[in-house]
């Protein structure tokens, strides 16, 4: 399957997901690790084109997400710059572009090392907030806990 930028984009503001996940981790030096990731979930019968986007973008993993479902899932940092370059050569159509916006973002500011300092961090979560989050809560108690920190 070959697939074309123009096509990969409308795919995209369909069917993908900008994610940046806050976990605590003690070993890091701020006690919490950032995880972006650029998700498309697809049902089984169309696995096919999971793999034809694994090609397109030369990174990723595909892989059952629950029962009948398989996901494309890249989270390697180096990978999530390539996917940034391509949609900022490429924009996305839909409000999914203002999501894909602070995602960028953040991918940048985590390749500058801004992610493993407390005023960095800080600013990421502040932006990973208004993304399209369930877990709201959380990354407010995880703000809130950084802010009670001494620098």
């Amino acid at each position: 399957m070959d697939l074309s930028p123009d096509w990969v984009v409308g795919f995209v503001d369909g069917e993908g997901c900008f994610y940046v996940g806050i976990n605590p981790h003690p070993e890091m030096s701020t006690g919490y690790q950032v995880l972006p990731e650029f998700r498309i979930v697809q049902h089984e019968r169309d696995i096919q084109v999971l793999y034809a986007l694994k090609r397109f973008f030369r990174c990723g993993v595909v892989r059952r997400n629950r029962e009948d479902r398989y996901e494309l899932r890249i989270r390697k940092l180096s990978c999530l710059l390539q996917v940034v370059d391509f949609f900022e050569r490429h924009p996305l159509k839909t409000k999914k572009n203002v999501d894909f916006q602070k995602f960028a973002r953040i991918v940048r500011w985590m390749s500058e090392g801004k992610h493993l300092e407390r005023e960095g961090l800080i600013r990421i979560v502040e932006l990973a907030m208004t993304m399209n989050r369930a877990d709201k809560p959380k990354a407010q108690k995880i703000l809130h806990d950084l802010k009670q920190q001494v620098g």
